[in-house]
């Protein structure tokens, strides 16, 4: 076998990453998704100077039946997000949120818009703010969530340059149209919240003559107090006696706060527009007890039933809900050492995947042929052992630094980043034109290069361990995912030890067969077998770029993925190029490089467009997508939940969808037990879905988990059968 595959890999990943940083980051004013039209606004009729009125704005034009969310988005939702990067001296102010509707999707009551709405910013400019380009630099980064039935979450990056000397005044309709939307202050009047008997009884007199008499809608904008579905509950009641205006509002069975003031949102019809008043109310009586989370049972048998619908962290909260149990290990809490074990066994089958098993095969074969001495055996040996626990450290402390800065990252996060997965395609299809002899890097190399391989066995191993890392970061093997879950809530050094035992084990099976001259020779023996062999497995790395080109299409859409595919084909035919003899094919081939490299920027840069996103949230056929509201509501009303955790770049979700979950015996039997089938798509990255994870002490994808009403949630191996469905099914109290 030719030993110096994993140098040339090395090199193919330092192109790669060339590749990728070509694509710098790139923004626009407007972001389109199937269901979005949004666009970044500015409005500044007198110039962009201190003291002048300057507003930014998020316009979202909604497709027809989709909606996003106000600041409290009510039953479930997520309000949108606006991240603003700005030049020293201007500071944006609060948004100002038009006036929401309250939209009914089955049993649930939600605060959002339809149809068109602009979400305004006004901005705070100081005497001193100056730029010397005389142009206002504005970076948004704005995310959101649109629903349906199904809800999607998408994001868009924007930028603006606006001249500080011209007037800004195009939109001026929209942005007046809000600014008169904004409800006002309700002044002069008497307020008063009182707490009765898990109701809350609202008063106020006082009122503005236009608004003597009309029917009020009730917008709260703290979310979880009072029922969102008020109108529809029967101890909801509104009245009118004289000026005197009465609300009697339901507590909210998921009630988190104690609220001392309670802030309204007052909404009529007057003169033939919606018009909106706020109001704080004080809030006097003692605030009921929360009953015990066991009671009712459905309530306490979900560990989400604790999230708040916004996906943010619940870490603080005063609540405590019982542990998830696993079907392998019920009752039992993961040890440290325990963690460590399974680690290490969850690294020693990570051999045995799709996705590592050539890696390992290659390297095993070229340390077994007999003319390799033992000297030189045991130093590439070492040397892949090295590269894997290496890398393995890097990555789990990556992942572990992230988290404590905030992000909701877990095992094979990378994938979830188009980048990356473009370029893993590239780096296989670069592999399989190796294998087939079609090119080798060290034409394309100097010759102090070319030769350097040869010279350090050592550290083409080592790159061959860290390609071993990179293509198993898409599998996760058995006592894999309990392990790497506690692992990244430990302290450091503890959870970094965790990820080097998953690293021993993924090294030990080619430590063995260097050491265990037995071992080895019960290997093949070398001989023209391996020619074939070598070119038979480039059919498999081209296998793996169809399958991440897939990944591609579901994350950004199957145009970008078959841009890179045509880009792949036009690298392939230029390297073939560059193998003949004339001039004419080398000076075809550096034209076609050079096509190439351009192509390949453009095709980064499309890669870095947020909007196509969400074209990963569409479940399966029978199945709905997850919320973790979807979960608590359909648990609280008796009724099973079976949650499939997935992602497209992961193989073992894929597996399990079909020796499994796809299965008609446990199709039947989900019917049969009445389970919801909800489906959380991670093939991109999603906040509320990692939080998910974290709460249920995973860090990755595959997890399973049956939510049982009245019962501890069930969460099941990573490696499904049909009878292990079938068995946590049973479970189900009748």
């Amino acid at each position: 076998m030719n030993h110096r595959m994993a140098s040339w890999t090395a090199r193919a990943l330092s192109l790669v990453a060339g590749v990728l940083l070509s694509g710098a980051s790139c923004a626009q004013s407007v972001v389109n998704t199937p269901q979005v039209r949004a666009e970044l606004l500015v409005h500044a009729p007198q110039g962009v100077a201190a003291g002048s009125p300057v507003w930014l704005g998020l316009s979202l034009q909604h497709q027809p039946g989709w909606h996003t969310y106000w600041k409290n988005a009510g039953d479930s939702g997520l309000p949108t997000q606006l991240d603003w990067e700005l030049p020293a001296g201007v500071t944006p102010g609060p948004v100002a949120w038009p006036l929401p509707t309250k939209l009914s999707v089955a049993d649930l009551t939600n605060y959002g818009f339809e149809g068109k709405t602009l979400l305004g910013v006004p901005l705070t400019l100081a005497p001193t703010f100056n730029s010397p380009t005389g142009t206002l630099e504005i970076k948004l980064k704005a995310s959101w969530l649109v629903c349906r039935q199904e809800c999607i979450p998408q994001e868009g990056l924007f930028r603006q340059s606006v001249p500080l000397r011209s007037s800004q005044s195009a939109h001026a309709a929209a942005f007046d149209a809000l600014l008169q939307s904004q409800p006002q202050p309700l002044r002069n009047a008497a307020l008063k919240a009182e707490i009765g008997t898990n109701t809350l009884r609202l008063r106020i007199s006082g009122w503005p003559e236009t608004w003597q008499g009309k029917a009020i809608e009730l917008f709260p904008e703290l979310n979880e107090v009072v029922e969102s579905a008020a109108e529809r509950h029967a101890r909801s009641r509104q009245s009118r006696q004289g000026g005197v205006w009465t609300a009697e509002l339901p507590l909210s069975a998921m009630r988190s706060t104690e609220p001392r003031k309670f802030p309204l949102l007052l909404v009529a019809n007057v003169g033939g527009t919606r018009q909106g008043l706020q109001a704080e109310l004080p809030v006097s009586g003692q605030w009921p007890a929360q009953a015990p989370l066991a009671t009712p049972a459905p309530l306490a048998a979900s560990p989400l039933a604790q999230f708040p619908t916004d996906g943010s962290s619940t870490a603080n909260s005063p609540r405590s809900l019982p542990s998830p149990q696993s079907l392998d290990d019920r009752g039992t809490d993961l040890s440290w050492w325990g963690a460590l074990l399974g680690a290490f066994l969850g690294g020693l089958i990570l051999n045995l995947m799709p996705c590592v098993l050539p890696v390992l095969a290659i390297k095993a074969l070229h340390l077994a042929r007999p003319d390799t001495p033992a000297h030189v055996r045991r130093q590439e040996g070492w040397g892949y052992a090295a590269g894997v626990m290496l890398s393995m450290l890097a990555l789990g402390g990556t992942v572990m630094a992230l988290k404590a800065g905030g992000q909701q990252l877990g095992w094979g996060f990378q994938l979830q980043s188009p980048l990356m997965v473009s370029g893993l395609a590239l780096l296989f299809t670069l592999i399989a034109l190796n294998l087939w002899g079609l090119f080798s890097l060290d034409r394309l190399m100097p010759s102090s290069l070319g030769h350097l391989g040869s010279r350090h066995r050592g550290w083409d191993a080592f790159l061959a361990g860290v390609l071993a890392v990179a293509i198993a970061t898409p599998c996760t093997a058995p006592f894999m995912g309990a392990s790497i879950g506690l692992a990244l809530g430990l302290p450091h050094w503890q959870g970094l030890s965790i990820f080097a035992a998953l690293g021993a084990g993924l090294a030990l099976p080619l430590l063995l067969i260097i050491h265990l001259p037995g071992l080895a020779h019960r290997l093949p023996r070398p001989g023209p077998w391996m020619i074939t062999m070598r070119q038979a497995l480039g059919f498999p790395m081209l296998g793996t770029v169809v399958w991440l080109l897939w990944v591609l299409g579901l994350q950004v859409g199957v145009e970008t993925s078959s841009a890179l595919l045509g880009l792949l084909l036009l690298l392939a035919t230029a390297l073939w190029a560059l193998q003949r003899p004339s001039r004419l094919a080398h000076t075809t081939a550096v034209v076609l490089m050079l096509v190439w490299g351009v192509l390949t920027g453009w095709t980064s840069v499309r890669l870095l467009e947020p909007a196509p996103a969400a074209i990963t949230s569409t479940p399966s056929s029978g199945w709905q997508a997850w919320t973790a509201a979807r979960v608590r509501e359909s648990v609280q009303a008796g009724q099973p939940v079976f949650v499939d955790y997935t992602a497209a770049w992961c193989i073992t979700c894929q597996v399990n969808k079909r020796t499994t979950l796809q299965q008609a015996s446990v199709q039947e039997a989900f019917a049969h037990h009445r389970v919801l089938l909800l489906q959380a798509d991670w093939t991109r990255q999603d906040p509320a879905i990692s939080a998910s994870l974290a709460e249920l002490g995973r860090s990755g994808v595959p997890v399973y988990v049956l939510h049982r009403p009245g019962q501890t949630p069930l969460v099941l191996p990573e490696l499904l059968s049909p009878g292990t469905v079938l068995e946590a099914l049973s479970t189900l109290k009748p």
